[in-house]
């Protein structure tokens, strides 16, 4: 018969092990939400600080406004899980909004805050591309579950460095996540390059992706906040515009 000290052995590994098996089970679940929303913003040197501030502040205004924490709430969670990150260069993306549920005006003002307390970054080349690996990348092991996953990229000029586009937006597609795109087309910089005249139909045709993925331009600086509000409440409330149509 095994002896006392043996016995109380036994049991303090078979506790350490079913503890840790809990622990596990709880690592494991996951926070359940309408939309896991990736929203990744230009900060290339093509966008000069004007277009950047706009852009910032599009956001987190955006996320304050009556429209967005409507369409958040007409969900069936109703509420949504959202990160902000800025992007230039293949490897040169800093997160500004760790991944935040949004849920109420507390929620949605808190995050709106922290966009706007960001200190500012430059940038030099434009790897829409690098937005896109370092954007699914966030979805892994983020801690909650939505019913669409999305990477919303804002952008003013083509893909001109790191890895081909087409390649990174497969790798995305092939996960099931969506794209769509906000093309900024304000040719406010000398330092553009390529041609973005037709930067809204390069996404459409080169970027976007996955169901219901969209395109909305920007042509005018006044128009910008507005189409940042414009674009979440879409992409929250799971509907597209007629320039991007779904693509497989």
């Amino acid at each position: 018969m095994p002896s006392p000290m043996r016995i109380v052995a036994f049991l303090a590994v078979l506790f350490s092990a079913l503890a840790g098996t809990a622990g596990a089970q709880v690592e494991l679940a996951q926070i359940e939400v309408d939309v896991e929303l990736v929203l990744a913003g230009d900060i290339s040197s093509s966008m000069d600080m004007g277009e950047r501030y706009l852009q910032r502040r599009g956001h987190s205004e955006a996320l304050r406004h009556p429209d967005v924490l409507r369409a958040i709430r007409a969900g069936f969670h109703g509420r949504i899980a959202i990160t902000y990150f800025e992007w230039s260069d293949p490897y040169m993306q800093r997160v500004i909004l760790p991944w935040t549920v949004v849920d109420d005006d507390a929620s949605a003002e808190a995050a709106a805050r922290m966009i706007d307390a960001a200190p500012p970054l430059d940038g030099i080349r434009t790897s829409i591309s690098g937005a896109l690996d370092r954007a699914r990348q966030m979805f892994a092991e983020n801690g909650y579950s939505g019913l669409r996953r999305i990477i919303d990229i804002a952008g003013d000029e083509p893909n001109n460095a790191g890895r081909p586009l087409a390649d990174a937006r497969a790798d995305v597609l092939a996960e099931g996540i969506t794209i769509n795109g906000l093309a900024i087309m304000l040719r406010t910089s000398p330092r553009a390059t390529g041609d973005i005249v037709t930067l809204d139909r390069y996404f459409a045709d080169a970027l976007i992706g996955g169901p219901l993925a969209f395109v909305m331009a920007v042509r005018h600086r006044d128009d910008l906040v507005e189409a940042v509000r414009r674009k979440l409440v879409l992409e929250i409330a799971g509907l597209k515009t007629p320039l991007g149509q779904p693509r497989p």
